[in-house]
């Protein structure tokens, strides 16, 4: 199902990445659409592969994919587009959540980078709203102790 935005103005946008993007620059908030011409084309790379694959993934297999993919990106990053906050990361929490819930914590800490930035992600002022928190176990996930 395709998300509509019904505006005062014209006829409404369509689409996730459209009405986020939209949204964002009406509320004079362009910085979560990057700064610089490289941090706007990764913001923009990872707004897509939200749509194309976190919304289109549906099996297990989709989802492990995901969820390495993110891993070894965020592996010496703060952020989706490195050390800024962005759309990207907003957007990619709210299509992980569902699936961050139902992981063991086994699986979490399989998934460390993720369960880190998740965590952060979610503690960020204004981004869970009514999702629900998802607990992580501190004395393992912050340690480099294995």
């Amino acid at each position: 199902q395709v998300p509509v935005l019904q505006t005062n103005n014209g006829p409404g946008l369509t689409g996730l990445m459209t009405i986020a993007a939209h949204l964002v620059r009406q509320a004079r908030k362009e910085q979560l659409l990057g700064s610089t011409a490289e941090e706007k084309a990764v913001v923009q790379q990872w707004l897509e592969y939200r749509v194309t694959r976190v919304n289109g993934g549906s099996s297990k297999e989709d989802t492990r994919t995901i969820l390495k993919d993110l891993n070894i990106h965020l592996e010496d990053k703060v952020y989706l587009a490195g050390n800024i906050f962005t759309l990207a990361d907003i957007l990619m929490y709210y299509g992980l959540h569902h699936i961050m819930v139902d992981l063991t914590v086994q699986e979490k800490e399989k998934y460390l980078n993720v369960s880190r930035w998740f965590n952060h992600i979610q503690h960020y002022p204004g981004v869970r709203q009514h999702l629900s928190d998802v607990v992580f176990i501190k004395n393992r996930l912050y340690t480099n102790a294995h």
